[in-house]
This record gives structure tokens, C-alpha cells and sequence, in this order.
């Protein structure tokens, strides 16, 4: 008996992914092709030096640092907010929805710009907490902030859907059979939504590496204090050190991959752990 053929809407396989080499090739890895062929110029030595100069390192540790605080903070909060836009329905939810996505339309320089504005000393967050003792603005907690900002969307919505196919059901036999709600939390949601977590963690942290426009103007942009990676490669740039600003892009480059690569390797794990699990 011969087996029915299979419809697709898309081409085949091989087609298909041959396209999708393709694809890829000419806007990833011919541009970033060019990149690496830029710093053929420099010799190892000259390499080494530009990369490793105290600015340039400084700048990696904040733009690393500051990106990985946002995504964490974001993982907590976008859960919260997920949770709340899921779970409950209210009087201005719509809104909220709307509020969410608002950072992914909303032109990065003008957001730098409204939070700087905020968290300056006469701003109308920035007066209140500098009284307390805590400068926001042009510092490194202003930078995390911005980050934090323009990375929220990214767990919401990559958290929201595995919430929606969450039965709330299953919460209340966990209560049911005497779960307290951080045992149902622990062990009976957590499980579920950690590899989207995992998933929303990544493209935050993504997206906060090679974020300029909205730190650019909350973090004042003081060598070896507040500069980030971005805006040391335009510097380069605008000196006309080509090769040097290829250098630091390519090294940012390296590690952003490494860490992706590892966070997807973990998710992918983490995948196929709840897939086995006895009734998933």
C-alpha cells in the first residue's frame, strides 16, 4: 500500500534550505565576512594591543555587565508582567498590552533621551532618588536601566504564550493535593516556563549588547566610566581607525556569539528535559 504524499506549503527540503543558506549568506555572513577581512591590516601585535587597551576593556565590562543585570532583572519582571496580562482580566489591559510592546516601536534615541530627562538630578525620578543618595543618570546604574527598557518586550512575549497553554487546572490540583503556591511554582510552572525563560533571557541579552541609541545619552559617555562598546567603535570610526573599530567589533562579536551559543545549547537541553518528563 503505497503512503499518501505529503503537501507542503513551502517547497521542499532541500530547496528550502538551500534558499535559506543563501539567504543568510548574503546579509550575515558576507557582511560579516568583510569585518573579519578589515583587520587582516593589523598585525597579531597591533591586534592584541587595540583590543586590550584599558578603555576598550573597560567598555567590555560594562557593556556585558550592565546587559546581563537588564536581562535578569527583565527575566523577574517580564514573568510578572506576563503573569498579570495572562492570568487576570481587568480594566486597562489592553493598554498595559499595548505598554509592552511600546519599547520595541518606539525610537531608541528618544528613549534615552525621556530617560535621561527622568533620572537627571531635576528630573522627576532623578531628584528623589539622588536625595537618597543614588545617581542614576551618567553612571552605570543608568546604562542597566536603559537596557533593562528596551529588553522587557522580549520576555513577555517570548513567556506569554507557554503561560497561555498553561491549564490553570493544574495549578489547583497541585493546591489540591497540598502543593503550597512556591512548591506549584517550583515544581509545577517553573519547569514548564524555564525554556522560554531561557529563550526571553537570550534575546534580551542580545539585544542589550548591541544596544547605542538609548544608553548613549543616560550614560555620559566618560572613557574607562560609562562608555559602552558601541560607542567606543564609533569613536574609532570617526578617527578614522577602521581597523580598530573592526578589532573591538570582532571581539565583541566572538564572546556575544559564545555566550548565545552556550544559552542555546542550555535551552535545547532544557527542551528535551521537559519533553521527557512522565506525562509531558
Amino acid at each position: 500500500m503505497s503512503r499518501p504524499t505529503r503537501h507542503r506549503v513551502l517547497p521542499g527540503f532541500r530547496l528550502s534550505l538551500g534558499f535559506s543558506w543563501f539567504y543568510l549568506g548574503l546579509i550575515v555572513l558576507i557582511p560579516l565576512s568583510s569585518l573579519f577581512l578589515r583587520t587582516f591590516s593589523l598585525s597579531w601585535e597591533e591586534f592584541w594591543g587595540t583590543v586590550t587597551t584599558p578603555r576598550a576593556l573597560a567598555a567590555y565590562r560594562l557593556s556585558f555587565g550592565a546587559s546581563l543585570a537588564a536581562a535578569l532583572a527583565n527575566v523577574v519582571f517580564g514573568l510578572l508582567v506576563a503573569w498579570v496580562l495572562v492570568r487576570y482580566r481587568f480594566p486597562g489591559r489592553d493598554v498595559l498590552e499595548s505598554l509592552v510592546d511600546l519599547p520595541f516601536a518606539l525610537p531608541t534615541a528618544v528613549a534615552g533621551l525621556t530617560l535621561t530627562t527622568l533620572f537627571s538630578s531635576k528630573g522627576w525620578y532623578g531628584q528623589y532618588l539622588e536625595a537618597l543618595g543614588l545617581k542614576v543618570a551618567y553612571t552605570s546604574v543608568g546604562v542597566a536601566i536603559a537596557l533593562t527598557f528596551i529588553g522587557l518586550p522580549f520576555v513577555v512575549r517570548t513567556v506569554q504564550p507557554v503561560l497561555e497553554d498553561i491549564d490553570v487546572d493544574v495549578e489547583e490540583a497541585a493546591a489540591t493535593l497540598g502543593a503550597s503556591p512556591w512548591q506549584t511554582f517550583r515544581r509545577v510552572l517553573f519547569p514548564a516556563l524555564f525554556p522560554a525563560l531561557l529563550s526571553g533571557f537570550t534575546l534580551a541579552f542580545a539585544r542589550a549588547l548591541g544596544e547605542y541609541g538609548s544608553v548613549v545619552f543616560i550614560s555620559g559617555n566618560m572613557p574607562l566610566r560609562t562608555e559602552i562598546v558601541p560607542l567606543l567603535i564609533i569613536t574609532r570610526l570617526e578617527q578614522y581607525d577602521y581597523a580598530g573599530a573592526t578589532a573591538i567589533a570582532i571581539v565583541m562579536l566572538g564572546a556575544s556569539f559564545s555566550l548565545l551559543l552556550a544559552v542555546n545549547l542550555l535551552h535545547r537541553w532544557s527542551q528535551r528535559r521537559l519533553e521527557a518528563r512522565p506525562g509531558a
